[in-house]
C-alpha cells in the first residue's frame, strides 16, 4: 500500500466497504474483499475500526447519515424554503427521486436490515442512525415552521417517522420494481389527496 494519511486510509476503507456491501452483500464480504476494494491492508481494518464487522457497520450508518445531510442541503439550499408544499416537494425529491443515483447506497442500507436482526452491535448502530436521522428531520421541520410562522399540526417526531417509513417502503419497492414505484411528485400528490379525504 502506498503511503497515505490515517484519514485517507479510513476513508478508503469506508468507500471499499460500501462497494463490497453493494456488490457482495453483508454476509459474503470478507476482510480480504475489503482490502482489495480499498487498496489498504488487513492491519488497517483493525487499526481504524477494530475489525471487519465494525467497519461494515460504520459504512452502513454513514450511508444513512450522508442521505440525511443531502436532504437538508436540498431543502434549505439557494432560493429559500418557498411554500410548505414546495418544501415537501423538495424533501421528497431528495428522498425519492435520487434512488437511481444512489442505488449502491440503497443496497447497502437494505443489506443492513437482515444482518441487524441477528447482530446486536449492528442493530444498535442502525437504531442510532435512525435516531440521528429523525432528530435531523425534526430540526428541519422546526426550522421550516419558524420560517413559515406556523406550528406543526402533529408532533414533528411522528411526522418525520412517517416520512422515513414512506421513503424506506418506496426504496424497497424501487429496488425490486423501479418502473412501478411512484416518483416524488406523485408521492406529494398522494399525500395531498389523503389529507383532503381525511380532512
Amino acid at each position: 500500500m502506498d503511503h497515505v494519511s490515517r484519514k485517507e486510509a479510513r476513508e478508503r476503507l469506508l468507500a471499499g466497504a460500501v462497494t463490497c456491501l453493494a456488490e457482495k452483500g453483508y454476509a459474503r464480504t470478507t476482510a480480504r474483499d475489503l482490502v482489495a476494494a480499498s487498496g489498504t491492508n488487513l492491519a488497517s481494518i483493525g487499526y481504524h475500526f477494530g475489525g471487519k464487522d465494525a467497519l461494515l457497520h460504520e459504512a452502513i450508518a454513514d450511508c444513512f447519515e450522508a442521505w440525511t445531510e443531502r436532504v437538508e442541503r436540498t431543502i434549505f439550499g439557494p432560493g429559500g424554503v418557498g411554500s410548505p408544499r414546495e418544501l415537501l416537494e423538495r424533501a421528497m425529491t431528495a428522498l425519492v427521486d435520487v434512488f437511481d443515483e444512489l442505488r449502491p447506497q440503497l443496497v447497502v442500507c437494505l443489506e443492513g436490515y437482515p444482518a441487524a436482526l441477528r447482530e446486536s452491535a449492528l442493530r444498535d448502530k442502525l437504531a442510532a442512525a435512525y435516531a440521528k436521522s429523525r432528530q435531523a428531520g425534526v430540526d428541519m421541520l422546526r426550522r421550516a415552521g419558524t420560517e413559515f410562522g406556523v406550528e406543526m399540526p402533529v408532533a414533528p417526531e411522528v411526522l418525520v417517522s412517517v416520512l422515513i417509513a414512506i421513503t424506506d417502503g418506496l426504496m424497497i419497492q424501487w429496488l425490486l420494481d423501479p418502473e412501478s414505484t411512484p416518483d416524488a411528485r406523485q408521492v406529494v400528490q398522494a399525500l395531498a389527496a389523503l389529507s383532503q379525504i381525511t380532512g
